[in-house]
C-alpha cells in the first residue's frame, strides 16, 4: 500500500516549516507556497488539489497582518475566509481529510475562564472575522475536517513576537509591553508535532469521521503580553541583551488599527478526551525554544 500523499499549503511559515518535519514519517508530504499557489485564487487552489491528488491536505497558509487586514479585508478574507472553504470542497471530492488551522482571535475576549469549543464566536477585528469565514466554509462543505484554533504562535523562525523582543532586547535598556491581554504562547513545532500525532490516529482508526470537529490547540497555562516578554527576556544570556526593564503597561497606552481579545486563552480538553493530547506548559516550551534560538 502507497502512503499516503499530504499536500502542506504554506511551505515556509511558522507552522508549514515545522510540518514538514513532523508528517515525513506519515506520508509523501508534497508542501507548496506563494507564488507556486496563490490562495487569492479559486482555479490556482482548484489546480494545486487535483494534480496532487492528495489523501490529506494541511492548510497553514494564512493573511496574519492583524492590523493590515483593518484597510485589506478584501485581500485577507479571499485567503483567509474564501480559500479555506474551496480546499474543503476539493479535498470532499477527493474523499481526503482538510487539516486547517484556526485562531483564538475569533472570540471578544470578554470569558475570564478559558474559551471552549462551545463557545460562540464573535471577533473584533477583520483579521478574526476572515478566519471565522474559513472556519464556517470548512464546516459548511461538511467533508472531513479538522479545524485546529491556535493561540500566540511564536518560533525560532519568520516574524513573531518572541524574535522581536529578543531584537529589541538586544537594542534598548528599556521595552514597555502590554500587561492586560492574556493568552497561550504556543510553539510552532508543538503545533506540528501535534498535528503529526493527531492525524496518525485518525489513519489508526477505523472510524476517521469520528475525530471530525473543531479543536482548540495551544500551550498549557496562560500569561500577559508583559509576562510572555519578560520570560523571554529573562532566558537570554545576559551578554546578549542591553535591557534591563520590561515595563507593564495597558492596552489604552499602546493603540493599534485592530482591536485585540483582552483575554483568548484556549480550553483543550476537547482534543485532550479525543486524541489523549496535552499540550506542554508555554514556560517549558519557551525554554526548548531559546536553547535553539
Amino acid at each position: 500500500m502507497n502512503p499516503p500523499v499530504i499536500l502542506v499549503i504554506g511551505r515556509v511559515g511558522q507552522v508549514g516549516w515545522e510540518l514538514r518535519r513532523t508528517l515525513g514519517p506519515l506520508g509523501k508530504v508534497v508542501a507548496v507556497d506563494y507564488p507556486d499557489i496563490d490562495l487569492t485564487k479559486a482555479d490556482s487552489i482548484i489546480k494545486w488539489t487535483r494534480d496532487t491528488q492528495p489523501q490529506v491536505i494541511v492548510n497553514s497558509a494564512a493573511y496574519t497582518a492583524v492590523d493590515k487586514a483593518e484597510t485589506d479585508f478584501d485581500r485577507c478574507n479571499l485567503i483567509n475566509g474564501v480559500a479555506p472553504g474551496i480546499l474543503a470542497e476539493e479535498a470532499k471530492k477527493l474523499s481526503a481529510l482538510l487539516v486547517h488551522y484556526s485562531t483564538d482571535y475569533v472570540f471578544d475576549g470578554t470569558k475570564t475562564v478559558p474559551y471552549t469549543e462551545a463557545d460562540a464566536p464573535n471577533p473584533l477585528g477583520a483579521y478574526g472575522r476572515s478566519k471565522l469565514n474559513g472556519d464556517q466554509a470548512v464546516i459548511a462543505a461538511e467533508g472531513q475536517h479538522l479545524i485546529f484554533r491556535l493561540c500566540w504562535v511564536y518560533g525560532a523562525r519568520g516574524q513573531n513576537f518572541m524574535l522581536t523582543m529578543m531584537r529589541l532586547a538586544r537594542e534598548r535598556e528599556k521595552l514597555r509591553v502590554v500587561q492586560d491581554q492574556f493568552g497561550c504562547p504556543t510553539w510552532s513545532r508543538m503545533i506540528a508535532e501535534t498535528t503529526a500525532l493527531a492525524l496518525a490516529r485518525v489513519f489508526a482508526s477505523n472510524n476517521p469521521a469520528d475525530f471530525k470537529g473543531v479543536y482548540h490547540l495551544a500551550a498549557s497555562g496562560q500569561t500577559s503580553w508583559h509576562g510572555f516578554a519578560e520570560s523571554i527576556i529573562g532566558l537570554m544570556p545576559e551578554a546578549e541583551k542591553k535591557c534591563r526593564c520590561v515595563e507593564p503597561i495597558p492596552t489604552s497606552e499602546y493603540p493599534l488599527p485592530a482591536r485585540r481579545p483582552a483575554y483568548s486563552v484556549l480550553s483543550c480538553q476537547k482534543l485532550k478526551n479525543t486524541f489523549g493530547l496535552e499540550m506542554p506548559d508555554w514556560a517549558e516550551s519557551l525554554k526548548q525554544v531559546l536553547e535553539h534560538a
